[in-house]
C-alpha cells in the first residue's frame, strides 16, 4: 500500500473515531501540512465518504451521515466486537438474513490472521433464543481461542471459576460454543474429569491452546442447544425457573414488547404463549404487567403464587388510595 493510501485510511479511521477534528489537530495527528490534509479529505469524498468542512479559526472536519453506507475502517478489537454483537443479535432470534450477511461480510473483509479468529467464532457457535438475568461481559480473546479450538480440534487450557466460587485449572477438548440469549457457554470433554462438561465463558480466564490436536469424540447428545439448556437448568443453576404464560394478545404485540427476552408462539390471532427461563419470578411479572393484556399462568405454580401475592398487594394499595 502506498504512503498516500495508508494515510487516507488513517484519516478515515481518525474521522470515524471522533465527532469533530480541528484542522490543525488532524494535520498534526497525520504529520502532514494543511494543504496535504485538504487533498486527503477530497480523496475521501471521491471514495464516497461525506466529510464536512467547517471554515474559520475554530474550523475543522467531521464525518457526516451519507446517503449510503461507505466501507468502514475498524481495528482488530472492533472487528471482534462487531462479530460478537452480530452473533449475539442472532442468538435472540432477531436479525435474520441481514445479520447473517453482515457477519459473513465482517469475516470476509478481515485479513487472514483475524479472519481465522472471526470465522472460528461464526462456525463454532450455535445461537439459541433465551433470556439471562443480566448481560455478562465476555473476554473476546477467550471466546476466539475457544472458537479456534472447536474448529481446529485443538485442546485448550483455562482457569475456571465455578458457581460456588471455587477456582480450578481445566484441560478440555472443546466441541461447541452455544449462545443462550446474552450468555455464552462452551461444551467440551473435560480430560481431568473424564466427562462432558458445560462451562460459562464469562467464568473462564486465560484460555490458551494446549498445542495438541484431538480426534472428535461422539457427544452424548443430538441437540447441543437442548443439552446446554438442561445443564444450565440443573443442579449448578437450581435457582432458575422455566416460565410459561398464555397471553390474550397477538404474538406480534407481545414479541414487540418482550420478544427479545422470551420466546413467543402464536396460538391464534389474539392469543399467544410466552416462555422464558429466568432467575427471578418477579421479572416476568414486570414485563407482563406493563404489557396491559390479560394472561394466564401455565407454569410454574410458584409464579401463580407470586402473581396472587402481587394482586393482593395492589388491591390493598388501591383500597387505601380510595
Amino acid at each position: 500500500m502506498s504512503n498516500t493510501s495508508s494515510r487516507t485510511l488513517r484519516l478515515l479511521s481518525l474521522l470515524q473515531a471522533r465527532r469533530f477534528w480541528s484542522g490543525s489537530g488532524l494535520a498534526d495527528e497525520l504529520g502532514v501540512s494543511p494543504r496535504t490534509l485538504r487533498r486527503d479529505v477530497d480523496r475521501l469524498r471521491e471514495l464516497g465518504y461525506p466529510v464536512d468542512s467547517h471554515p474559520g479559526v475554530d474550523g475543522g472536519y467531521a464525518l457526516a451521515a451519507g446517503a449510503s453506507l461507505p466501507p468502514l475502517v475498524v481495528d482488530d478489537d472492533e472487528a471482534m466486537a462487531l462479530a460478537v454483537a452480530i452473533q449475539s443479535h442472532l442468538s435472540t432470534g432477531e436479525g435474520g438474513d441481514a445479520a447473517l450477511r453482515a457477519l459473513s461480510k465482517v469475516v470476509q473483509a478481515m485479513p487472514r490472521r483475524l479472519r481465522a479468529r472471526l470465522d472460528a467464532l461464526r462456525t463454532s457457535t450455535t445461537p439459541a433464543p433465551w433470556s439471562p438475568a443480566s448481560v455478562t461481559p465476555v473476554d473476546h480473546s477467550v471466546l476466539s481461542t475457544l472458537a479456534l479450538g472447536c474448529r481446529d480440534h485443538e485442546r485448550v487450557r483455562f482457569a475456571y471459576v465455578a458457581a460456588s466460587g471455587a477456582s480450578s485449572s481445566r484441560l478440555v477438548e472443546p466441541a461447541h460454543l452455544v449462545a443462550l440469549g446474552w450468555r455464552w457457554y462452551l461444551v467440551g470433554y473435560d480430560l481431568d474429569r473424564h466427562d462432558w462438561r458445560t462451562f460459562r465463558i464469562d467464568r473462564i480466564d486465560t484460555a490458551q491452546s494446549a498445542g495438541t490436536s484431538f480426534a472428535p469424540r461422539t457427544p452424548p447428545f443430538d441437540d447441543v442447544t437442548a443439552y446446554v439448556r438442561a445443564r444450565v437448568l440443573g443442579d449448578e443453576h437450581s435457582g432458575r425457573h422455566r416460565v410459561e404464560v398464555m397471553v390474550e394478545a397477538s404474538a406480534d404485540q407481545v414479541r414487540a414488547h418482550v420478544g427479545r427476552w422470551a420466546q413467543v408462539r402464536a396460538d391464534s390471532a389474539g392469543r399467544c404463549t410466552l416462555t422464558m427461563e429466568t432467575d427471578s419470578l418477579e421479572g416476568p411479572l414486570f414485563a407482563l404487567g406493563s404489557l396491559g393484556a390479560e394472561f394466564t399462568v401455565v407454569s410454574p405454580s410458584a409464579l401463580a403464587d407470586v402473581t396472587r401475592d402481587w394482586a393482593a398487594r395492589f388491591t390493598r394499595a388501591a383500597q387505601l388510595s380510595g
